[in-house]
């Protein structure tokens, strides 16, 4: 397995037993161990059952199925662990855990989490061996299989997966797709003839056989972000315990032919209840309350949780939310700022030595020399330097109190104010190369692109890191504006020590706009009818899809400027046009989009950054950064402009403008003609309005009253050239 591939592990049964029994209170937790399990088990099984059960790329272990997530295999579901169960894997290995360099993310992360984040990692991955033996083998990331109910397909039981575990294989190294729990002598499915009950044909020997399980789709969420199994016992009990047996055997049979449910019976007493009762509003009410439970960490939230649970399936898509950040690596041009990284960076090389060197500079410089390549340029500072460094490392750090007040009034438009500045610049040179993030850019020549556009940049190498902050459930990051009650923690305590993240080479275009005419541009949207709808339709979204469970906010703070339906429906003109000639399908080419009015902090922004990046160390291949050359850009942007004039919906598209009770965030946009792939929009298909960007022919009407689509439009004057 190469580095991009990261290996995820599900504990043997044995841990799975004592999981099960220590997250009875949140101090008895127990430690996901797949490879200490797997060496116990090994001496009483006639085949090794290995302990790596499939594999994801970090990538998709960071957005998609981080910890806490449920990872649908092909014969069971798992959740990767949380970060504490990962320091097991690091201790295994003789080699530290490979960090991610980048400052200005780092002092998000710790300004989200609290200072003692430390640093970020990359994904634990599973190391490459040669031959065909893979005893021994270290594991990448440790998981939990969850839900812990499983069902029978032969015969219905729905039993806790300790039931089954004797019919546990997973014994070819290279197939862990083949991994699975089986019924051991199951009967088969019970037949129902005149009111009896009876397995297999009437008048036949019963035959056993090994049937295949799969998990038990049901699951309870609640809106802070715990997740329990089913109480399925208790359900078709409503409450009480079965009569008849003091652990009775339960059955799930689906009624596809009903609807998309299924009937739980207990094969004790006969009780029955359907799980269509416990779903919708009014089945809310019918289920027990919320127990605070994390499955990923192992336990219980100390506090307990007030919040009312709700029923959820496996596969939903609201089941997990990532909550992360990321930045594109460009030097910092704030010397205060580059102050804070070199103070970073002498903290960490001196650690615990720092009482013991004090203020001697030749130890000072020597701890230096001896640690990483950004330390050992440390080393050679002037002493007034490295003394000034030595004196802001003395100083207290930042409290608790003050880092909390901080990140209340902190904007996500800060992680892009930076790389702004820096795009802003003129390089130095025809290819100027930073030797810290690596970042590469050119100036390049306007040539014939439309009046309106000022500036043009190939950045020919850039470097994008991402990490993981946490995550949530039932509603989006966005739709949440407590997150300190909403956001999940990745370990046991709340506060990691580090967290994982992932870094992406590639390149990209950089196109700006001219400031005065699109100031001008944007006073003229501002008094426009159809600015007021958006504005309506955007109270009205916010109004019905924020959390129930979050504080009140004014829904005109989330509401972006229109010179970001601007840049943003331009860009997708651009990704839509770029991906006929670049070489890169759409959806590998995402938009970074500086669109914000000035404030007291910082100047107006009005530019977007056009990327393609791949996680392998070669990065890509240049076919966007060749459409950066003078005559085929004026070729590619004119042709995008041209295509945003017409649309095989128009006029229906051409004239959609939202009208009370209507609450979608776009205007003359659809899939033909602006909308791209989520992997490329970095605000899912919102805020986007062809009249913005080209003149449409005809009118749109707002309130009743027509207007002229073409008079909003910042590019007047549209041809091809």
């Amino acid at each position: 397995m190469n580095q991009d591939d990261t290996s995820s592990t599900a504990t043997s049964q044995g841990a799975e037993d004592r999981a099960a029994d220590s997250v009875v209170s949140s101090e008895d937790l127990s430690v996901v161990d797949p490879l200490g399990d797997g060496d116990r088990l090994s001496a009483d099984q006639a085949k090794k059952n290995y302990a790596k059960v499939g594999s994801a790329r970090p990538t998709t272990l960071l957005y998609t199925y981080g910890p806490g997530a449920v990872i649908d295999l092909p014969h069971f579901t798992i959740m990767p662990a949380g970060l504490d169960d990962w320091e097991h894997i690091w201790r295994r290995r003789d080699s530290a855990p490979v960090t991610v360099h980048a400052p200005r993310l780092l002092e998000t992360v710790q300004l989200m989490l609290g200072h003692q984040v430390g640093e970020l990692r990359r994904f634990p991955w599973q190391p490459t061996r040669p031959g065909r033996r893979r005893e021994g083998d270290d594991l990448g990331v440790p998981a939990r299989v969850f839900p812990q109910w499983l069902r029978c397909t032969g015969c219905d039981l729905l039993a806790p997966v300790g039931r089954f575990v004797d019919g546990y294989s997973n014994t070819h190294p290279f197939r862990p797709d083949q991994a699975v729990f089986e019924h051991r002598n199951c009967p088969g499915r019970v037949r129902r003839r005149s009111g009896s009950r009876s397995t297999g044909s009437v008048g036949q020997k019963q035959r056993m056989r090994r049937s295949p399980c799969v998990p038990a789709r049901y699951l309870l969420a609640c809106p802070i972000g715990h997740l329990d199994e089913f109480p399925y016992d208790w359900w078709v009990h409503e409450g009480a315990h079965c009569t008849k047996a003091p652990n009775p055997e339960l059955e799930m049979r689906d009624t596809s032919l009903r609807g998309a449910t299924a009937i739980i019976s207990c094969r004790a007493c006969g009780s029955t209840r359907p799980m269509a009762q416990a779903q919708g509003e009014e089945g809310r009410s019918r289920l027990p309350r919320c127990r605070g439970r994390h499955p990923h960490l192992g336990g219980f939230d100390p506090e307990g949780c007030q919040a009312e649970p709700r029923v959820m399936l496996v596969g939903a898509s609201n089941l997990w939310f990532a909550a992360t950040q990321s930045i594109i690596d460009m030097p910092r041009l704030d010397p205060a700022a580059r102050e804070r990284d070199q103070v970073a960076v002498l903290r960490r090389t001196l650690g615990e030595d720092r009482e013991t060197v004090g203020d001697n500079l030749d130890l000072v410089r020597m701890l230096l020399k001896r640690g990483d390549a950004e330390a050992a340029r440390l080393a050679w500072l002037p002493d007034s330097e490295l003394t000034h460094l030595l004196e802001l490392l003395s100083r207290p750090t930042e409290t608790e109190d003050e880092r909390l007040r901080r990140r209340e009034q902190w904007d996500p438009v800060d992680l892009l104010v930076p790389e702004w500045n820096y795009l802003e610049e003129e390089p130095l040179g025809e290819r100027h190369e930073d030797p810290d993030s690596r970042l590469v850019v050119s100036p390049r020549s306007l040539g014939q692109v439309p009046r309106g556009i000022s500036r043009v940049l190939a950045v020919d190498r850039l470097r994008k890191v991402n990490a993981i902050l946490g995550f949530t459930r039932i509603d989006d990051f966005d739709r949440v504006d407590d997150t300190v009650a909403r956001l999940v923690p990745l370990v046991r305590g709340g506060r990691p020590a580090w967290v994982p993240a992932t870094e992406d080479l590639g390149e990209g275009i950089f196109l700006q706009l001219d400031e005065e005419a699109v100031a001008a541009w944007e006073r003229r949207v501002l008094a426009s009818p159809l600015w007021f709808a958006h504005r309506q339709a955007h109270r009205r979204n916010v109004e019905r899809r924020f959390s129930e469970t979050a504080r009140a906010i004014q829904p005109d703070e989330r509401f972006v400027p229109p010179r970001y339906w601007l840049l943003h429906t331009f860009a997708h003109a651009l990704i839509r046009q770029m991906a006929m000639s670049s070489g890169y399908g759409a959806a590998s080419i995402s938009e970074r989009v500086y669109a914000w009015t000035a404030t007291d902090s910082r100047p107006a922004a009005a530019g977007v950054l056009l990327t393609t990046t791949a996680s392998d160390s070669d990065g890509t291949l240049g076919g966007l950064v060749s459409l950066s050359e003078p005559e085929r850009l004026s070729e590619v942007v004119s042709a995008a402009l041209m295509g945003m004039m017409r649309c095989s919906s128009d006029p229906v598209c051409a004239r959609r403008v939202p009208q009370d009770p209507e609450d979608f965030l776009h205007g003359a946009a659809c899939h033909c003609c602006t909308m791209v792939s989520e992997t490329s929009c970095e605000r899912a298909n919102r805020f986007l309005d062809r009249r913005f960007v080209v003149p449409l022919p005809g009118e749109h009407s707002v309130g009743g009253k027509a207007q002229r689509s073409a008079e909003l439009a910042f590019f007047e004057d549209v041809r091809r050239v």
